[in-house]
């Protein structure tokens, strides 16, 4: 059976690199496709002897016309029992702005204004984003970025329905993640920073792991964690619910949330889950 995703989302926010990424991924990739067409060309691709089993479709463009009958469309594929996810990329309206100044691209929204435009644009798609499989905000996220979180979530096509499990670390100096759906908050725990020969290191080293996972709350910290994990993951799985985004932050997202990270991740595993584990502050 041939498996869909269909790629939405506000101009400007990263759809042509999501196209590039997921044809590099495997993925037969049509770009630039009025939704009213997706219904029609997944039929011909059901009833044919096409090599392809994976299949792309970004849409999104051309006005409140076509955006119209996304939600339809979606729908009715999922109706026929097809295996069908839902991207939305999602940025900010000044990191927005300034990426359509920088290439001077007319928006294809008609307003008076930019900001006016995207506003318009934004009101369209809400309900397609509020129905969305997976939500990625691409305003603080370069290409490399972009790229790596695709992969985590598409590359793998053995996985079939089974729910995508990520986990994200970040620094909450740097601003909370917007397309996650929990947010834990290990900032109780003593912050590596203030001593001098861990500083410099990151959450990955095993001297900051070891001092983190070697604090007393931190065991108890984990283990209530994973409790509570190991009711909510398959209750949303039964519910089929497609992702799932657990982030847990501390201040800079370099030392408690990322150590705190990769064991939560070694721990969701043995409840028979494969989250993929990013470390979104890492690199500042």
């Amino acid at each position: 059976m041939i498996e869909y995703l269909v790629v939405a989302g506000l101009s400007g926010a990263g759809r042509s690199s999501a196209a590039a990424t997921l044809e590099d991924l495997g993925w037969f990739v049509i770009d630039n496709l009025p939704s009213s067409l997706i219904g029609r060309v997944a039929e011909l691709a059901g009833h044919s002897d096409s090599e392809f089993d994976r299949l792309c479709f970004v849409t999104g463009r051309g006005g409140p016309d076509t955006i119209s009958d996304l939600n339809f469309t979606v729908d009715q594929l999922r109706a026929s029992g097809a295996h069908v996810r839902l991207l939305f990329l999602d940025s900010s309206d000044e990191v927005l702005v300034r990426r359509f100044e920088g290439t001077r691209r007319r928006h294809p929204i008609d307003a008076p204004t930019l900001l006016e435009a995207i506003g318009r644009e934004r009101a369209l798609l809400g309900e397609i984003r509020e129905f969305a499989d997976v939500v990625i905000d691409t305003s603080e996220v370069n290409v490399n970025e972009l790229r790596t979180r695709l992969a985590d979530l598409f590359m793998d096509a053995a996985s079939g329905g089974a729910m995508e499990t990520a986990i994200i670390s970040f620094g909450f100096k740097h601003g909370l993640p917007l397309d996650v759906d929990l947010v834990l908050d290990c900032r109780f725990l003593p912050n590596p920073h203030w001593i001098e020969a861990l500083r410099p290191l990151t959450g990955l080293d095993v001297p900051v792991r070891n001092y983190v996972l070697g604090q007393p709350q931190s065991e108890e910290f984990i283990t209530r964690v994973v409790d509570l994990l190991g009711f909510l993951l398959p209750a949303y799985a039964t519910e089929g619910k497609s992702y799932l985004s657990i982030a847990i932050g501390c201040t800079g997202g370099q030392h408690r949330s990322v150590a705190i990270a990769e064991e939560l991740g070694k721990r969701i595993t043995e409840l028979g889950f494969r989250p993929n584990v990013h470390h979104r502050d890492l690199d500042r």
